[in-house]
């Protein structure tokens, strides 16, 4: 029937909050804060400068800045123009960037001061790009954003572009860890369920009498949990640099009495292990989420200690925006350690073999998803979409488990396994045994090729401040812990692990150093 696939245009969520708490803090940023109303004013001046730039509804804007209010404005100017928001991580290079416009076909580019090479690349990569707009540096064949603001009155009132539940709002780029980045296709009618879903099972209770700080780049999974703050009417409070500061972090958790926090593992562990954590008040927080990657055993007893029963795990990928499973704070027990939760609500999780079929509780397999909050597919990328679907799921990549209860455990992903003297070997089993040492902070396993065992382990390894660890104490200290077919059989120490500019450690990485290393069997 005609209307069916209707749905409200995501940029809704702000005009209805700037409404309903006009004079309400929505976003501060250094020294400034902006209200609902003077934000959402902004927007809609963007939004029409958007249009009178010529950008169409399913029209990609690129937009390459640091976390600031002009990197937020864009989210929503573009959700309410009908246009698609591709932002970027701020760390890429011009190269990165130049691909990611060129594939996204981007026809205006949004940049933060200090990226001119990176416009210069875009442009040169892609004919589609027809305007630069700049933040504080504009060069002579760019735009201001301000003097653009300026020039183009608010959009009128409820004059959002109509939308369909399938219209895509956001290209949500991959990390790129198989290969180059691929566009995962977010829409207005899935996002309206992430965002749902995210207030039922993440951060219930949010209200504007909370307010929310940002950690992470808003490009990712901290701008998704950003339309849940601006949907509840809590105020956003950015952090002033682009480098986490753990002393700003705790002391604006103090000064707003910051209720919720998006992060990933290893910011969180950063945070807690800064002795500005005990200079602060931070009885505020209720839901400090982390995401990303699974949390080490050891890291989130430390965390729990440290911050009491606030922690709240969810599994996601960009793909599935987060929606996969949760650990709420009351299910951070013992019994539960490791675990990466229960199915989100409305979502379907499941632990398929190769063939396809459904594994029985306690066998490892792949996670697979399905559900409302799954997007609609890699941006033409067919081959993608074939392998990503297979079978009416959607496929992870990552392996796991899950227990009679359906509590999920993940054991690591699918290649990261290796094998080594025919067995399966999962690296994280002996990542988590070797961070049960009291002097190590960090590691991480791979496999590298063996000439007796076919594949096996080195483990990558950072000392905690102050302190000294080898080689010879790591593999002592597995001896009893974990068979020794999963023990890594060399060692090495690092000052600090490679990490993507989310924060996160990829394998990829990892190996790469250590081939610059030679280090090899």
């Amino acid at each position: 029937m005609p209307g069916i696939a209707t749905a409200s245009n995501l940029g809704r969520l702000l005009t209805h909050t700037a409404r309903r708490l006009p004079g309400a803090p929505a976003l501060v940023w250094r020294d400034r804060t902006w209200s609902f109303a003077e934000l959402d004013g902004r927007v809609d001046r963007l939004a029409a400068a958007l249009r009178g730039l010529g950008v169409a509804k399913g029209d990609r804007v690129l937009v390459h800045s640091r976390n600031s209010n002009r990197m937020f404005e864009s989210m929503w100017a573009c959700f309410k123009a009908g246009a698609v928001w591709v932002p970027t991580n701020f760390r890429l290079t011009p190269a990165e960037v130049a691909y990611l416009g060129a594939s996204s076909r981007a026809v205006v580019m949004l940049r933060d001061a200090g990226f001119r090479g990176h416009a210069e690349a875009v442009r040169a990569a892609s004919p589609h790009l027809r305007h630069v707009v700049a933040w504080d540096d504009r060069q002579p064949d760019e735009l201001d954003y301000e003097t653009l603001l300026a020039a183009n009155a608010p959009t009128l009132p409820d004059q959002e572009a109509d939308v369909a539940y399938d219209d895509p709002c956001w290209f949500f780029y991959t990390s790129g860890t198989t290969g180059r980045p691929k566009a995962a296709v977010l829409t207005h009618g899935q996002m309206g369920f992430v965002v749902t879903n995210h207030l039922a099972d993440l951060l219930p209770g949010t209200t504007e009498r909370d307010a929310s700080l940002v950690v992470a780049p808003l490009s990712h999974g901290a701008g998704i949990h950003q339309l849940t703050q601006v949907t509840r009417g809590a105020a956003t409070i950015l952090t002033s640099g682009e480098k986490l500061d753990p002393e700003e972090a705790w002391a604006l958790v103090e000064r707003h009495r910051v209720a919720n926090m998006f992060t990933v593992p290893t910011i969180l562990t950063a945070l807690v292990r800064h002795p500005a954590v005990d200079a602060h008040d931070h009885s505020s927080l209720r839901h400090v989420i982390y995401a990303g990657a699974p949390m080490y055993e050891a890291d989130q007893a430390e965390a729990l200690a440290k911050l009491g029963p606030c922690l709240v795990q969810y599994f996601g990928l960009g793909e599935v925006t987060g929606n996969i499973t949760v650990l709420r704070p009351d299910q951070h027990t013992p019994e539960n350690a490791g675990s990466c939760g229960v199915p989100r609500t409305g979502m379907e999780v499941a632990i398929l073999a190769e063939d396809g079929t459904r594994l029985p509780p306690g066998e490892v397999g792949e996670i697979c998803v399905r559900g409302p909050a799954v997007f609609a597919g890699y941006f033409e990328n067919e081959e993608a979409n074939r392998k990503a679907f297979a079978g009416g799921w959607f496929h992870t990549g990552d392996l796991g488990r899950m227990d009679p209860r359906g509590f999920l455990w993940i054991t690591g992903r699918a290649s990261d396994m290796y094998i080594s003297g025919g067995s399966n070997v999962y690296p994280r089993e002996a990542e988590e045994a070797i961070l049960t040492h009291p002097a190590i902070a960090e590691c991480a396993v791979v496999g590298l090729p063996h000439p007796k065992w076919g594949e096996a382990g080195v483990a990558c390894v950072v000392a905690r401040e102050g302190m000294a660890v080898d080689e010879a104490a790591v593999l002592a200290h597995l001896k009893d812990r974990i068979a020794r077919y999963k023990q890594p059989l060399r060692v090495v120490v690092w000052d600090a692990l490679p990490k993507s500019g989310y924060g996160k450690v990829p394998k990829t990485l990892v190996r790469a150093r250590l081939a610059e290393e030679g280090i090899a069997f």
